[in-house]
């Protein structure tokens, strides 16, 4: 995950303040979607598993009680440091993502320096692909890395990309996947789509971000939303499909309404109280 100039991790999750010198005021987009319940047991108990068996000391602690207590708790956070993992490679992507933008727009740009941290990463083979999406499909930069509010639903988040495809306005968002079996990328989860309306549905979009001065969203009449699955083997571009638009984005105020309440419900004050039992 990126770090705009205007997030903030709080108790509450990742939230957004108007300018550099207020506090947060309002969750973030990922932070909103974050409500819908998610179980990963499966997933964590699979890595968990997956980790014991390829322990290098496995072989040793057979049959010895403490060494194979060693085993599993090397292993019991496979699953966290996987996703710690790939949350990086997917900074890193992100990060060459924007700086591809950034030399096209002629703006001041690191993309040398992010190849080379994917390339030391060995991880090179996501620009290779990602430059040839981008030579493909003739994107033409408006806004990378763009930070949106909207204020009547109370949420901020910042866009990958706006740009212009084919001569049509699109919202980009980027999603770093890893390769199946096939050698396919993987698909993207459906969850993109309410990522995506909510940032067609900003009210402003970011100017300066030390004074707090905010502008009109612009970019919010009828775009192209895109979901791009950055992988090492290829790009695979998905448009959310613009009849699911309104239910997706009822969806996401809906689940806005469950972040407050249990913003309210965890500030409203001590959920248990103790009780003396009854006199005589």
């Amino acid at each position: 995950m990126t770090a705009p100039a205007l997030a903030h991790t709080t108790d509450l999750g990742r939230m957004y303040a108007r300018s550099l010198t207020d506090p947060p005021k309002v969750p973030s987009i990922t932070t909103v979607i974050g409500q819908q319940a998610a179980s990963l047991d499966g997933w964590i108990g699979y890595m968990a598993a997956k980790a014991v068996a390829g322990h290098p000391d496995l072989a040793a602690a057979v049959g010895n009680p403490g060494q194979m207590r060693t085993v599993v708790r090397d292993s019991s956070n496979a699953a966290e440091q996987y996703r710690d993992a790939a949350a990086s490679r997917g900074d890193r992507v992100h990060h060459y993502c924007e700086q591809v933008a950034l030399r096209a727009l002629g703006r001041p740009h690191q993309m040398p320096e992010a190849r080379a941290e994917l390339a030391e990463q060995g991880e090179e083979n996501f620009a290779v692909r990602f430059d040839s999406w981008w030579d493909e499909y003739k994107v033409q930069p408006l806004a990378p890395e763009i930070t949106v509010w909207n204020e009547t639903l109370g949420y901020a988040g910042t866009l990958d990309l706006v740009a212009v495809i084919g001569g049509k306005l699109c919202i980009i968002d980027y999603k770093t996947k890893g390769t199946d079996r096939n050698g396919q990328v993987k698909s993207l989860d459906a969850k993109v789509v309410m990522q995506l309306v909510a940032g067609m549905k900003a009210e402003e979009s970011i100017v300066d971000e030390s004074a707090g001065a905010w502008e009109a969203w612009k970019y919010g009449q009828d775009p192209v939303l895109l979901g791009v699955a950055v992988g090492e083997t290829e790009v695979r571009t998905l448009r959310a499909n613009p009849a699911v638009l309104k239910q997706h984005w009822f969806k996401f105020a809906s689940l806005r309404r469950v972040w407050q309440t249990s913003l309210d419900a965890a500030q409203a004050g001590a959920p248990l109280l103790p009780i003396a039992p009854p006199a005589g």
